[in-house]
C-alpha cells in the first residue's frame, strides 16, 4: 500500500474536525504510510462535496481510503456501497477507523458483502414504499404532477409578458416557475 487518502467532513462551520484528523493521522502513523488528507465543512446532503470528489479521484491502486466514521462519508447504505464499490474497482481498500471496518481484511471483505446486501435491501424497501404511496394517492383520486394551467390564465400570462412585465414577476404573481412562464409564451 502506497499511501493513505484520508477524508474528514463536518456539516457546519461551527463543528470541529480535530478529532477526525487526529484519528486518521494516528492510523497513518501506525501503518507507517504517508497521509494525504481531504477536509471539508459541508452537509452530506449536498451533492457537490468537492473534497470527497477530489479524494476519490486521488485514490489509486494500492492506496487505503480512510474515514473516521462511516457516516462522515455517506448518508445511506446505498451511497456507502456505491462509493466503496468505486474504490474497489480502483483496487483501493477502505477503512473506517471508529467502526473497525477494513476491506483489506477477510472480515472486512465479508462485511462489504453484507453491505451490498443491505444496500440492495434498502433500494427495494424505498421502491416498495414509493409504489405503495403512489397507489394510495391514486385510490384517493390524486394523479400526481402539477395541476394544469387553464387557458384563461395562459392568456393573462401572455398579455402581461407582451405588456412588458418580466417573467420573474409574472411567475411570482401566478405561483409558477419562470420556466413555466416561458413555456406558456412559447406555446403559441
Amino acid at each position: 500500500m502506497s499511501r493513505i487518502i484520508g477524508y474528514c467532513r463536518v456539516s457546519t462551520e461551527e463543528q470541529n474536525l480535530d478529532m477526525q484528523e487526529r484519528a486518521i493521522q494516528n492510523y497513518a502513523d501506525q501503518k507507517g504510510l504517508d497521509l494525504v488528507l481531504y477536509v471539508e465543512k459541508v452537509s452530506s446532503r449536498k451533492n457537490e462535496r468537492m473534497e470527497l470528489i477530489n479524494a476519490m479521484k486521488a485514490a489509486s491502486k494500492g492506496d487505503l481510503f480512510v474515514v473516521y466514521k462511516l457516516d462522515r462519508l455517506a448518508r445511506s447504505t446505498k451511497e456507502l456501497y456505491e462509493l466503496t464499490e468505486r474504490l474497489k474497482e480502483k483496487a483501493v481498500d477502505f477503512v473506517s477507523v471508529h467502526d473497525s471496518f477494513d476491506t483489506s481484511t477477510p472480515t472486512g471483505k465479508a462485511m462489504f458483502g453484507m453491505l451490498a446486501v443491505f444496500a440492495e435491501f434498502e433500494r427495494d424497501i424505498i421502491q416498495q414504499r414509493t409504489k405503495a404511496g403512489l397507489e394510495a394517492a391514486r385510490k384517493r383520486g390524486r394523479v400526481g404532477g402539477r395541476p394544469a394551467i387553464d387557458e384563461k390564465t395562459k392568456k393573462h400570462v401572455r398579455a402581461l409578458f407582451e405588456a412588458g412585465e418580466s417573467a420573474t414577476d409574472i411567475a411570482k404573481e401566478y405561483g409558477v416557475g419562470r420556466a413555466t412562464v416561458y413555456k406558456i409564451i412559447n406555446e403559441e
